[in-house]
């Protein structure tokens, strides 16, 4: 037996017991969190200048800045366009495995194009790309699991890019996650910041052809409005130390906008928008400026919020940003009862790898490599013991 049940159900009592005084702190933060938010409502300017105060003394400071709108501000969706182009992205991954007897890794695109009210099968479209050799050691570092999901999301922006080119009318294109791009930056700062740049170039591509870009985060556990909140209670001396402040820890801003008993946004609804401060925005300047909404693709008494991430140009686009409030709803009804945009599960479904194709590759990429005499190193041991049959694994 792997697991020692007795120590872990010992544990789980402890954790049982404290879940009244637990409750207790966070109901307690929860009712001090919309209090603060019904007093700096209609003060946007207000919190705009003490995040001001705060980036004085830590520049890197991540959390949500107000724009003209109320704070609570919510708007239901309009009509979608009926000449609207949906275009959606997902990538998938194999990652280098050192105990492999071959090193490879491979990064799957698959996107699909629909247009709304045409009648016409949605289009779907897969782009593979497999990494042997030196590709595995650029610069001379290992291929990092971090640089191997920039290498997918850049895919997956790129497609867009190459599908959106050319279509007339207005252009939706959704990937699932944020807009802003995460990766390894330590050792592969460099890598890093050329990935940034070939993607900012991307967006700008997009932005002067009018295509709307957003980024769907589904079940998103962000503080970034309650962050904000906690901006506005701190002094002078607390906003020295802001990284140490946490006064509300815990509660969400999923749970601000989507309270099961007294949601801030109806089903439909999305809040109003607002910019994203954080240390990108050295890198995501004028048109291409993050900012992100709430968005409500729940029902009447069951609430789902979901952040949707938009750069500069689409939020200040009233009829983009109706438009893709108005085809999120649409295409998250029809999923049914597990709201989520129908054409990035399309595109999730087409891009994801499975494992017996993952050992096909290798098969295929042995078998290619001894038909040109090239020695193939064996599996690690290691492997091979947790290969064995009947072993479970951990």
């Amino acid at each position: 037996m792997p697991i020692n049940f007795q120590e872990i159900h010992a544990r789980i009592q402890e954790v049982g017991a404290g879940a009244g005084e637990r409750k207790k702190i966070l109901d307690e933060r929860r009712a001090k969190a919309r209090e603060l938010l019904a007093d700096f409502d209609s003060q946007p300017d207000v919190l705009r200048a003490k995040v001001e105060t705060v980036k004085s003394a830590d520049a890197n400071i991540r959390c949500a800045l107000p724009r003209a709108e109320s704070l609570a501000a919510s708007h239901p969706a309009r009509q979608a366009a009926d000449d609207a182009t949906l275009l959606a992205a997902d990538g998938s991954q194999i990652l280098p495995d050192r105990h492999a007897a071959i090193q490879f890794s491979l990064i799957n695109v698959g996107a699909i194009c629909m247009r709304l009210n045409s009648g016409q099968t949605p289009e779907t479209f897969t782009e593979s790309e497999l990494l042997y050799g030196d590709e595995l050691l650029p610069r001379g570092v290992p291929l990092s699991e971090g640089m191997v999901s920039l290498r997918r999301d850049l895919a997956e922006r790129i497609k867009l890019d190459e599908l959106s080119n050319g279509i007339k009318g207005p252009v939706v294109t959704l990937t699932d996650g944020p807009i802003e791009l995460w990766g390894a930056k330590g050792e592969d700062a460099a890598a890093y910041a050329e990935f940034i740049q070939k993607y900012l170039t991307i967006l700008s591509r997009l932005q002067t052809r009018g295509v709307i870009v957003a980024g769907y985060v589904d079940k998103p556990s962000a503080d970034l409005v309650v962050r904000l909140l906690e901006i506005a209670m701190a002094d002078h001396e607390q906003i020295q130390k802001m990284r140490e402040f946490h006064p509300l820890r815990g509660v969400s801003d999923r749970w601000l906008f989507g309270e099961r008993e007294n949601p801030l946004l109806g089903a439909g609804e999305r809040s109003a928008v607002f910019g994203l401060q954080s240390s990108s925005e050295k890198n995501y300047k004028g048109a291409l400026a993050l900012h992100f909404f709430y968005l409500n693709v729940g029902t009447d008494g069951h609430p789902w919020p979901v952040r949707v991430e938009i750069p500069k140009w689409v939020a200040e686009d009233k009829e983009k940003l109706n438009l893709l409030h108005a085809v999120l709803v649409d295409q998250c009804r029809m999923m049914g009862s597990r709201p989520y945009p129908y054409l990035l599960h399309r595109a999730h479904e087409t891009a994801v790898v499975k494992h017996e194709e993952k050992q096909q590759i290798e098969q295929l990429l042995t078998m290619e490599l001894r038909k040109n005499n090239e020695d193939v190193d064996d599996g690690s041991y290691k492997q091979s013991a947790k290969d064995l049959q009947g072993r479970t694994k951990r």
